[in-house]
């Protein structure tokens, strides 16, 4: 794993490392014992970045990938697969929450929308979220590969919405 971390580009070295840690196929730890054995390796300071911002919770390479761009961009870290409460109950488990800007990002798959109750379902539930007080960004694979800026002004634009 370290070895693709050094050698890789930070995005794909990522990808990797969250595809590990979650099939805990590694740990944090372990990933922490071998850069320290091999400090002198060229690019271990690359791994170390990639060590450090991966994480486990992460439960695709689309959103690693997000995760890097929202990084590359500036925005503060989001946390991961965070359950929404209502007040009525649990709403659901959201890709990303930025709660200081009460601001959920969703990563959505093609799946999402080609059965039709299943996005009917995904629109009460981004009214529930709304009522409960979050602002909803959806943005798909294409979105972040072709205009990952405009992914980011999306984001941005709800939380400034956010603070109104």
């Amino acid at each position: 794993m370290i070895d693709l971390a050094r050698t890789l580009p930070f995005r794909s070295g990522v990808v990797a490392a969250d595809s590990a840690l979650r099939g805990d196929h590694t740990s944090k730890a372990e990933l922490e014992a071998v850069i320290i054995n091999c400090d002198r390796w060229p690019g271990i300071e690359r791994a170390r970045q990639v060590a450090s911002f991966s994480d486990p919770l992460a439960e695709s390479p689309f959103e690693s990938i997000a995760r890097v761009a929202f990084r590359a961009r500036g925005l503060p870290p989001p946390m991961l697969q965070v359950w929404i409460m209502g007040a009525e109950g649990a709403i659901g488990r959201v890709d990303f929450l930025w709660d200081a800007y009460r601001t959920i990002a969703e990563a959505d798959g093609a799946a999402k929308y080609a059965d039709p109750d299943r996005a009917r379902q995904q629109l009460r539930r981004d009214a529930e979220l709304r009522r409960a007080g979050f602002e909803v960004v959806h943005f798909t694979w294409r979105d972040l590969v072709v205009a990952p800026d405009q992914v980011i002004q999306w984001i941005r634009a709800a939380f400034a919405h956010s603070a109104r």
